[in-house]
């Protein structure tokens, strides 16, 4: 371990964690376009975990020249001028490009189970997962919705947030993977309030922003239209807003969706906090589809991942875009050094009373958002 840490002082470079995700989607594609580029390489230190004979059957598939992993056995191994990959599958893997099978789900699980332990143990900085299918990959040793309430379950939080961002968005989620008719059920003061308190820790803590405001929307078709369509805005929604108002979160809403996304009015706030999966994520990704970045906030480790899935269709044609991925590196970085600047603020009284993000309600809150009534 000490060695470890003389080479990262040395290097000066942040030691990136790849799972491969399903070995049978686009994962190894968005992987290898990505550290294709020297630029990144130069940033970081990339580790993927998965196969060389896997890697070498997706180049193969999309002839892919002039690339090649640096196969190691572990961390300590890792070169800072090339990618790297440590061997973690069994070689008699199978690919069936475009097929989501068995295989494809217990290599992701592997590679995923791999990557976290190294993450736990502090032999790589942050960690960014490739897309799984959630279903193959489900066994006796996984039985959650996704990477997000894994990771939770693995680090032991008592609560995530599910945080989608962008260049000018970022859009976390009361509820994210359950039916749409559980929702209403998991709307309540409580549920919002752990979201809005990872919400704005995270804010500040790994985006550097010393007072974020943060827009809340509604549940219901207009924000309940005054009670006509809903009253969990009355009821639920406004009351933990004035809450988190009582708590220092400057917090505003409840802004009824369909008009808060129709202007411009979401560019004026730091972060918005939807109440379901669908409501915060189809704005999102017809504006930053392959841009966008899927973070899970709440978590003691940084982890990040592409904001799409893994696209068996279009799996060993060359097609996918790796802006996503290679995004999703980049802020992963982002977040490792800002968690690390404000610790070193935190660590100094002086400068951890300049952050103090506790304030007074404001006299004028923001315009109201227009219900956009014409369209019905």
């Amino acid at each position: 371990m000490f060695k470890q840490q003389i080479s990262r002082m040395e290097r000066n470079k942040i030691i990136v964690g790849i799972s491969n995700g399903d070995i049978n989607g686009i994962g190894y594609e968005v992987i290898m376009k990505s550290l294709a580029d020297q630029h990144l390489i130069e940033t970081c230190i990339p580790v993927v975990y998965g196969s060389p004979k896997v890697a070498a059957y997706h180049r193969k598939a999309l002839n892919i020249e002039n690339f090649s992993f640096n196969n190691i056995r572990d961390v300590d191994e890792a070169s800072d001028r090339r990618p790297n990959l440590i061997n973690c599958l069994d070689d008699e893997v199978r690919v069936e490009l475009g097929k989501s099978t068995q295989q494809g789900g217990e290599a992701a699980l592997k590679s995923l189970e791999a990557a976290v332990a190294d993450l736990r143990d502090g032999k790589i900085d942050v960690l960014v997962t490739a897309p799984i299918d959630k279903h193959n990959i489900q066994s006796d040793m996984f039985r959650f919705p996704g990477h997000t309430d894994y990771l939770k379950s693995v680090f032991g939080c008592n609560d995530v947030l599910m945080l989608m961002i962008s260049e000018n968005m970022r859009i976390g989620t009361v509820t994210d993977h359950i039916p749409l008719a559980d929702v209403p059920a998991a709307i309540t003061v409580d549920s919002i309030m752990s979201k809005l308190r990872i919400l704005n820790r995270s804010l500040i803590e790994d985006f550097s922003i010393r007072k974020p405001r943060i827009a809340v929307l509604g549940l219901n078709p207009h924000a309940g239209d005054r009670c006509l369509l809903g009253r969990e805005e009355e009821t639920i929604i406004a009351p933990a807003i004035s809450k988190a108002f009582d708590e220092g979160i400057m917090t505003f809403g409840p802004f009824p969706a369909d008009g808060f996304f129709g202007s411009d009015e979401f560019t004026k706030f730091d972060a918005i906090l939807a109440m379901y999966h669908d409501q915060g994520l189809i704005p999102f990704k017809a504006l930053a589809f392959e841009s966008g970045v899927n973070y899970t906030a709440g978590l003691p480790v940084v982890r990040t991942s592409p904001a799409h899935g893994t696209a068996f269709q279009i799996a060993g044609m060359g097609k996918a875009s790796d802006l996503s991925f290679r995004h999703a590196v980049y802020r992963a970085c982002d977040i490792y050094r800002s968690r690390q600047l404000y610790k070193e603020i935190s660590a100094d009284p002086l400068q951890h009373q300049q952050i103090d993000t506790r304030h007074e309600r404001p006299d004028e809150l923001p315009p109201e958002i227009p219900n956009n009534d014409n369209h019905l």
